[in-house]
């Protein structure tokens, strides 16, 4: 996807988010995120959006040494569907008014802004998602969304540590896991090395593979799906698949 399309959806999700919670009660529980309610779930969204935006426009180029942005938290519960709604229209703002080829800090590969798009994309889209669940609402993704997800999670995944340390545990004598998309072309080989591990771009061989179709692929990296899960298909080396669940979702 390109990055235009990365705006254009994290206003749509947004969008979708904002709709799904603005009528229910703050207080409902998220089972996909223990110990949340949908008021934690929505605070956290926007102050995330928030959190982006202000690196963004100040296009850091190097690690922030502090966390300081204003939240204008609001004082009611149930402004805060509104509240996150307006998070998203200053990032959409703030993406317009900057060049998001331009070389940037980030904690992922992709040194340039545009990686704080695509990350806050996939960040409003999984809680969007845990939201709707929440409401007992059909959680839909767009499959090539999805996809572009899941390329997004395994790309990162080994720059992550800094908030998902127990991805240091995700070490193996090269052993390969295949994630395969099963309702369109995708296909992602992560490979396991002693010293750490990442996609691997060759055509090489699997010791376990997870096929489903891109949306649940994608709810599976984040732990919202269990591989049990029906249309969820796995193989080979189950060791190694409770290594990679047990130590990769964040």
């Amino acid at each position: 996807m390109h990055q235009n399309e990365h705006v254009a959806a994290v206003s749509a999700e947004t969008a979708r988010f904002v709709a799904a919670v603005r009528s229910a009660d703050p207080a409902t529980s998220v089972p996909t995120c223990p110990g949340w309610t949908l008021i934690d779930l929505v605070r956290h969204a926007g102050s995330v959006q928030r959190w982006f935006t202000a690196l963004l426009l100040q296009r850091i180029q190097q690690p922030p040494t502090e966390r300081r942005v204003e939240l204008k938290l609001p004082e009611q519960a149930e402004d805060y569907p509104a509240w996150l709604a307006e998070a998203a229209a200053e990032a959409d703002t703030a993406f317009a008014a900057i060049d998001l080829d331009a070389p940037m800090w980030a904690w992922g590969v992709d040194q340039h802004a545009r990686f704080w798009v695509r990350r806050m994309l996939f960040e409003t889209l999984v809680h969007r998602v845990d939201g709707e669940l929440a409401l007992g609402l059909q959680a839909d993704i767009d499959p090539a969304l999805a996809a572009d997800g899941v390329d997004e999670f395994l790309t990162n995944l080994p720059n992550a540590a800094s908030f998902a340390p127990r991805t240091a545990e995700l070490r193996a004598e090269h052993r390969a896991i295949r994630f395969t998309r099963t309702d369109g072309d995708g296909d992602w080989l992560v490979r396991l090395r002693p010293d750490g591990f990442g996609l691997d771009t060759s055509d090489g061989a699997a010791a376990a593979t997870v096929a489903a179709t891109a949306a649940d692929l994608l709810l599976l990296l984040y732990g919202r799906l269990d591989r049990s899960a029906q249309g969820v298909t796995v193989s080979g080396d189950g060791e190694l698949l409770d290594l990679w669940f047990a130590n990769s979702a964040f």
